[in-house]
C-alpha cells in the first residue's frame, strides 16, 4: 500500500496540474477578450496591431512561467532569441503539440501567425488573433499577399508547414506555402526544431487527458534557407532538413 501512494498522489497531481493549466489559459484569453473586442474597430490598423502582437506575447509569457512554477513544465526557449532582431524571416517549425505557437509568440515580439479560419473565428481566441492582425489561412492568393504586406513591414511570419499537428512522428508531410510566400516576398525561411518529452496536447493526445510530468519541451534554431528558386525542391529540402535534425535528436530529458 505504501509503494503505490506515491504514484497514486503525483498522478493526482498531474491531474490537477492539468486542470490548473487548461484554465489558466482560458482565463488569460477571457481578461484580454473585452479589451481585443472593444478595441478592434477603434484603434487604428498598425497600431491596434502592435498593441495586440504586445498583449499576446506577454500573456503567452505569463501563461509559461505559471506552468513553469506550478505545473512541473520546463521551457528551454533560449534559441528564439536570436531571431528577435534578425529582421523579416518567415519562421517554420514541426508541430507535435497545441504549445508549440504558443512558445514561438512568447519570444518574438513582432510575430504573425498564419492561422486556421476556425481559430480566428473562435470566441475565445478569435478578437485577439485579429487585432493584432494574423492571416487566415481559407484564401490562398489573400493569404500569400497578406503575409508579404507583413513581411515587408518587418515582421517575422510563423507557419507550421505540415498544416496541422504531427500525426506520423517526427514529421508530416510538408505543403508549399511557406515557399511560395518566401518566394513572392524575397525572404529567408528560418527552420525551428520543437521536442517534447512526451507528446502530451499532440494530435493524438485527448485534451484532457493528464500529461506526463514533468514536461520538458525545447526549441533549436534549424537550417536556415534563402529565399527559393523552385517551390517545389524548396519544400522537399525544407522536409528533408526537419525530418533528418528531429530524427537524430534526443527528445529533452530531465537534468541530472
Amino acid at each position: 500500500m505504501s509503494g503505490t501512494r506515491p504514484g497514486l498522489l503525483w498522478r493526482s497531481y498531474e491531474f490537477l496540474a492539468m486542470l490548473l493549466g487548461l484554465g489558466a489559459l482560458a482565463l488569460i484569453c477571457l481578461l484580454w477578450l473585452p479589451f481585443a473586442l472593444l478595441l478592434l474597430p477603434l484603434l487604428p490598423r498598425r497600431f491596434g496591431q502592435r498593441l495586440g502582437r504586445f498583449a499576446i506575447r506577454n500573456g503567452f509569457r505569463v501563461y509559461l512561467a505559471f506552468l513553469e512554477s506550478v505545473c512541473a513544465c520546463r521551457f528551454d526557449l533560449r534559441e528564439l532569441d536570436q531571431l528577435r532582431d534578425a529582421g523579416p524571416l518567415i519562421v517554420v517549425a514541426n508541430h507535435p503539440s497545441l504549445l508549440d505557437a504558443v512558445m514561438i509568440l512568447s519570444r518574438l515580439p513582432n510575430a504573425v501567425c498564419v492561422m486556421k479560419a476556425a481559430l480566428l473565428d473562435n470566441i475565445l481566441f478569435g478578437a485577439a488573433a485579429r487585432l493584432a492582425r494574423y492571416i487566415r489561412n481559407d484564401a490562398p492568393l489573400k493569404m500569400i499577399i497578406d503575409a508579404r504586406e507583413e513581411l515587408q513591414a518587418g515582421a517575422q511570419l510563423v507557419i507550421f508547414p505540415e498544416g496541422s499537428r504531427t500525426l506520423a512522428f517526427p514529421l508530416d508531410s510538408c505543403m508549399p506555402t511557406a515557399g511560395l510566400i518566401a518566394q513572392r516576398a524575397g525572404v529567408p525561411v528560418q527552420a525551428l526544431l520543437i521536442e517534447f518529452s512526451t507528446p502530451y496536447l499532440g494530435k493524438a493526445w485527448p485534451l484532457f487527458r493528464r500529461p506526463q510530468l514533468p514536461l520538458h519541451c525545447r526549441i533549436r534554431l534549424g537550417q536556415r534557407f534563402a529565399p527559393p528558386g523552385s517551390v517545389t525542391a524548396f519544400t522537399g529540402e525544407l522536409e528533408a532538413s526537419l525530418r533528418q535534425a528531429l530524427a537524430a535528436s534526443p527528445s529533452p530529458q530531465p537534468s541530472a
